[in-house]
């Protein structure tokens, strides 16, 4: 009498069922029931984790995987989502992050109970090339990012540089645009070496921040780059504490924000943007299986007044290469919601269509209350 799984035995002309197809996969598959406890792995997880079929059942997802993406573990919470992100960074079971295609599914007619597949996408440079390099085996070919950031960054210095020689020469009046100049040309550089790696980096390290110093800084760049046409009306709580966030990420959100919404009403007869701070209770972000939910209660609004997103394209908006705009590549809030979700807060958008407005809302955590 054979011990093994039924996938795992077969008769003579026996039609493969159902099971011994999912067995025969190159996917790794795990089935999680509603607890979010693995159920049952298939021969191709058990080769990737590197543990036995019986030493992984039983354990939760919490147990065996380290996502870089907060959103994987959102929607499994969530237990009726699919999901598809492509090179996110995982470790597994303490041991080095590795990038993998991840992807998740409810199970059919049975509520709670869902599929989460990995994939890892190797040898694909192998195939390219001649696999020699200057290191003797290791190099690979540049890649066209990689060339761009490279030729990006040294005209950067150069403007630095300058800004600096002009500073010497100027008033001290006239010395804040010099300075606005290095301190974005600083960002700029330090946001080419993130996108370089950004489908295997860690989240940039969040700190105490002033929330309304980084609005300010976003509104000055506008204000610099378009100084005849803009206007930002702000209503500011006074009283809020610190957030947790990273301060050069959040300039970059909301000059991100301020830049669409003055894209959107360029062309009202009286274009208006307005950013908003206020204390909004009650709003939580749940990280994960049996974790405790995290308080989001410092909410900021960029709010304007144009004709609003395509009502095609709002469920999507935040996708890569979702756009309303004829020369817009889909890019900027994509970068944008990832951003917020590394400072663990939230971003959603709303259409005013009585007062004909269009909010952008981040919600994030007081400092001192992420672990």
């Amino acid at each position: 009498m054979s011990l093994l799984p039924d996938w795992r035995r077969t008769e003579p002309g026996q039609k493969p069922d159902p099971k011994r197809v999912v067995a025969s996969l190159p996917l790794a598959l795990l089935q999680l029931d509603p607890e979010l406890v693995v159920a049952s792995v298939n021969p191709a997880a058990e080769q990737l984790m590197g543990q036995s079929y019986r030493r992984l059942v039983g354990k939760s997802v919490a147990e065996l995987f380290e996502f870089e993406e907060p959103l994987i573990l959102e929607r499994l919470a969530d237990g009726e989502a699919n999901l598809f992100a492509r090179g996110v960074g995982v470790r597994i079971m303490g041991q080095p992050v590795r990038t993998f295609d991840v992807m998740t599914s409810p199970v059919t007619h049975c509520p709670g109970w869902q599929l989460l597949m990995l994939h890892e996408g190797v040898g694909v440079e192998a195939l390219t090339g001649d696999g020699r390099g200057a290191g003797g085996g290791e190099g690979v070919a540049l890649r066209a990012p990689e060339v761009l950031a490279h030729e990006i960054k040294n005209p950067l210095a150069g403007i630095r540089g300058a800004a600096q020689l002009l500073d010497r020469k100027l008033s001290e009046r006239d010395r804040a645009m010099t300075g606005l100049i290095t301190a974005e040309v600083d960002r700029i550089a330090k946001l080419i070496d993130q996108m370089q790696s950004l489908s295997r980096r860690s989240a940039e390290p969040a700190q105490e921040c002033n929330l309304h110093e980084a609005v300010r800084r976003a509104e000055a760049v506008l204000v610099a780059g378009h100084p005849s046409n803009v206007v930002i009306e702000e209503e500011f709580d006074p009283s809020l504490p610190p957030v947790t966030a990273n301060a050069d990420s959040l300039v970059q959100v909301l000059l991100n924000l301020l830049s669409n919404a003055r894209e959107a009403c360029q062309h009202q007869l009286q274009p208006r943007i307005s950013v908003r701070t206020r204390f909004a209770s009650g709003i939580q972000l749940h990280v994960g299986p049996g974790g405790k939910p995290l308080r989001l209660p410092i909410e900021l609004r960029v709010s304007d007044n144009g004709p609003g997103i395509d009502p095609k394209l709002r469920d999507h908006i935040f996708e890569p290469f979702v756009t309303g705009k004829k020369s817009g590549q889909g890019l900027g809030l994509a970068l944008v919601q990832k951003l917020v979700r590394e400072m663990n807060g939230r971003i959603t958008h709303d259409r005013d269509e009585a007062n004909g407005l269009t909010h952008f809302r981040i919600h994030l955590p007081v400092a001192g209350s992420v672990p």
